[in-house]
């Protein structure tokens, strides 16, 4: 007996949706694409940079100071109607203390060095403890980004995903290794 063949429209039809189910299989739980509609984190990012967000690591290991995040909008940001999501770059963890002051950013009162920053912060933001579970991310353009230092924290469950490549445009396209984020004191050489 042979398989009798099936309409082409049909099979044209299942591929189609099997390939959606996938498609949407994999953005909801390994990678999306997404784009930069802002300055806030110029140099590294600029407007209408496309990126992949990768969703699965954060599954394994907690978030490490430097990497950029694409976060849902916290409960701050969703009362004044925020609904896209956020992406930032992360400064503080759980239990640290931070601080902007004289234009530098402070962690447990060691001052940071930062060389992706388009310039330093022209703002104070005093001494406050990054609560259990919960990060502060500030926009890399410090005087050009709403971030953390207005609206506050970042909690865990927020969190979409990091940041990984950059793929259009053309020119740009590349790889967004973390950027590493050391207190002065804690310098890897």
């Amino acid at each position: 007996m042979t398989r009798k063949e099936e309409n082409p429209v049909i099979e044209l039809l299942k591929t189609f949706v099997s390939a959606g189910i996938l498609a949407i299989g994999i953005r909801a739980c390994v990678a999306e694409a997404r784009f930069i509609p802002s300055e806030s984190m110029l140099p590294t990012l600029v407007i209408d940079d496309r990126l992949i967000v990768e969703k699965v690591s954060y599954r394994f290991r907690q978030p490490e100071r430097g990497d950029v995040v694409v976060f849902s909008p916290t409960d701050a940001l969703k009362a004044q109607n925020y609904k896209e999501a956020f992406i930032k770059r992360v400064i503080g963890l759980p239990g640290d203390v931070v601080e902007v002051k004289n234009g530098q950013v402070y962690i447990n009162n060691q001052k940071l060095t930062e060389k992706y920053i388009l310039e330093q912060p022209n703002y104070q933001y005093p001494p406050t403890k990054v609560p259990e579970g919960q990060y502060l991310v500030l926009g890399d353009n410090r005087n050009n980004s709403y971030d953390s230092h207005y609206w506050g924290f970042v909690p865990r469950e927020n969190l979409i995903g990091r940041a990984t490549v950059r793929f259009w445009p053309p020119k740009r396209i590349g790889s967004l290794n973390p950027q590493p984020v050391y207190p002065q004191s804690q310098q890897k050489e």
